[in-house]
Formats: C-alpha cells, sequence, structure tokens
C-alpha cells in the first residue's frame, strides 16, 4: 500500500517512471561533476543534493579547512542556480542580508524611495560562519527561509525560485558566537556533519589541488529543472510500512510517549516538522539511489542529519557523556 498527501496530483505510472528515468540520468551527471571537484565526502554530498532535491537548506557543521565552501560554491554551479556567499561577522546588520531602501532623487528635484536587494535575492545562498552573526541578523533569514519571502518598510518582496541556505558553521571556535536559536535551527531540513577525508581522498586533494591546473565545475543542470526534478519527488509514492516508520522513529525522540530511551536521555525531542522532513528526504534519496520507492533504510540512513538539531539532552545524559548521535543511533536501530 502506498500514501500520498491528498492534494499531491497523482502521475500515470508510466509517465512516472519515463521522468523518473530522465531525473536519474541529470541526478547521476550532477553527481559526477561535484565529484570531480569534491573529494572523500560522498555522504556529505549526498546529503547536500538530497536536501536540494527536497527543496529545503541544509546547515553543514565541519572545522575549517574541509571544503564546505568550496562545496556550496561548486554545486551552485553545477545546479546553475544563482548563487551569493555572505560572510556571517558580529558587526553584519539585517539590511546586508535582506536589503535597504535608498532615497533617489531625479533632474527636477522630486525624491522617491528604492529598494536595493541584498544577497538574499539568490537562488543559492551561502551563509558562511552563520553563528558569527548577532541573533538579530540570524533572525532575518528566518522569513525568508520558511516564507520565501522578505518584508523590507512594510513592503513584501518575493525571493526567487528556487531558493535555498546551505549555512556553516564551525563546532569547534565558540568564543564570539551566537549559537543558533532553536526556533533558526528547525528551519533547517537537515544538519550535514562534515568530517576529515580519508588517506585516499587526501591524497587526491594534494594531487589535485596544488598544480597548476585545477578542475572547475561544469554547469550540468538548470533551476528549472531543479525545480521539475523536486515536483517529481513530492509526487514519489511512500510506502504505508516507510510512513509508520518516520512516525515511530519520531514519535519514540520524545519524552513521556513511551520510549525509555528518550526518558532517560531526552530534555526535549522534535516536532511535526521532523516528520515532514523525514517524509520528503527518503522520497528524495530513494530518486537519488535509482529507485521510484523510498524504504526504511532511506528513514535509518536520515535519522541522523535531520533529527539531531532538533532535540537537546537532559542533564543525565550530558553526564554519562551520552552525544544526540548516541541516542538517535539507539532509537534508530528500533525502527522497522
Amino acid at each position: 500500500m502506498t500514501i500520498l498527501a491528498p492534494t499531491e496530483p497523482v502521475l500515470d505510472p508510466k509517465a512516472m517512471v519515463a521522468q523518473a528515468e530522465t531525473a536519474l540520468a541529470d541526478i547521476a551527471a550532477a553527481r559526477e561533476a561535484v565529484g570531480r571537484v569534491i573529494f572523500g565526502q560522498e555522504s556529505v554530498v549526498e546529503q547536500v543534493l538530497v536536501a536540494i532535491m527536497a527543496g529545503g537548506h541544509a546547515l553543514l557543521v565541519g572545522v575549517p579547512g574541509l571544503a564546505k565552501t568550496k562545496l556550496v560554491e561548486t554545486l551552485g554551479v553545477v545546479l546553475g542556480l544563482d548563487a551569493k556567499r555572505v560572510q556571517f561577522t558580529p558587526d553584519l546588520m539585517p539590511s546586508d542580508i535582506v536589503g535597504t531602501e535608498v532615497m533617489d532623487q531625479d533632474a527636477g528635484g522630486r525624491r522617491s524611495f528604492r529598494f536595493v536587494r541584498g544577497p538574499v535575492f539568490a537562488q543559492l545562498l551561502m551563509a558562511d560562519e552563520i553563528n558569527r552573526a548577532s541573533p538579530r541578523t540570524q533572525s532575518a533569514l528566518l522569513q525568508a527561509m520558511q516564507e520565501y519571502h522578505v518584508t523590507v518598510a512594510g513592503e513584501r518582496h518575493d525571493l526567487p525560485a528556487p531558493f535555498h541556505v546551505l549555512a556553516t558553521q564551525n563546532p569547534l571556535e565558540q568564543e564570539g558566537t551566537y549559537p543558533l536559536p532553536e526556533a533558526q535551527l528547525d528551519r533547517f531540513l537537515m544538519q550535514v556533519d562534515v568530517h576529515y577525508p580519508t588517506l585516499d581522498a587526501e591524497r587526491k586533494i594534494l594531487l589535485a589541488t596544488t598544480g597548476v591546473a585545477e578542475e572547475k565545475a561544469a554547469p550540468v543542470m538548470s533551476a528549472e529543472r531543479l525545480r521539475e526534478i523536486q515536483m517529481l519527488v513530492r509526487r514519489m509514492p511512500v510506502p504505508e510500512t516507510v510512513v509508520e516508520a518516520i512516525l515511530a522513529l519520531v514519535r519514540s525522540a520524545r519524552p513521556g510517549h513511551g520510549s525509555k530511551e528518550a526518558d532517560a536521555h531526552i530534555a526535549w525531542g522534535p516536532g511535526p516538522r521532523a516528520s515532514q522532513s523525514l517524509m520528503t528526504c527518503v522520497r528524495a534519496r530513494a530518486l537519488y539511489e535509482g529507485r521510484l520507492a523510498p524504504s526504511i533504510d532511506d528513514v535509518r540512513a536520515l535519522a541522523e542529519p535531520i533529527m539531531q538539531h532538533r532535540m537537546a539532552l537532559n542533564f543525565a545524559a550530558r553526564a554519562e557523556g551520552t552525544g544526540v548521535r548516541d541516542v538517535v543511533a539507539s532509537l534508530t536501530r528500533s525502527v522497522g
């Protein structure tokens, strides 16, 4: 049995297969193009591409020098998106992100206000070291990330479509930073942890990036084509067993809902947005891997990046040295 949301148009099975096969070729080309520039981060590339295919935003967490910025720049080129970058600093103002109104005066002396758009008006916005800006500036992204428009001087300004925010954060250096509030973390579809490359991958990095010529990314897709793939993802059928696995996993992470693990270690758990995120991302991951329907394995694979930033541990867990990833892994083992 499969489940579709009532508002989603049902595709003819043959048309769905034809669209999926075309999408698979485009996705494979994008993966190959990214892989020529980014080495040894296959899981990171997969998760970020899944987040974009699902139409969401991603928070990349890793120490400096792991090619987070390079990855975002490469994705912008490969996916044919208008990409912009903002380096978040303590003195950054909200108007530096969304834009501001300036006064113009014509030859006749008449004055009028004109809105000058900020870098948020991009299809792919890189928010570099997002936790270095003040909460006031961080909040400027909240409306844009959730509602896909900004309001300046009472006027609504729609953002381009598609619109994605890929933010980076250094997990080690916390002096002079402002931790992201839970409301903003929840806007990110995934938290993608970026780890050190393997020995072989680092060898490739040395050989490929320290010579005279360096591999450059090439566009393989357009923004319009990406939008079509995103719509296809939302039309994909989801087996009832997968829906039940999503519900069971997310609800088991909430204290007071019958889960011993949650009662023992979790202060507060993920809300319905985590279930929504999993529902969309398991479809995108299935398509990324060449399948027309998601499985419970997709739920297990995406549990950590989707849930870890939507829950907090209690004092007992911290005293035991238990981490969020440990708790999510324990909950995931009981799925299915």
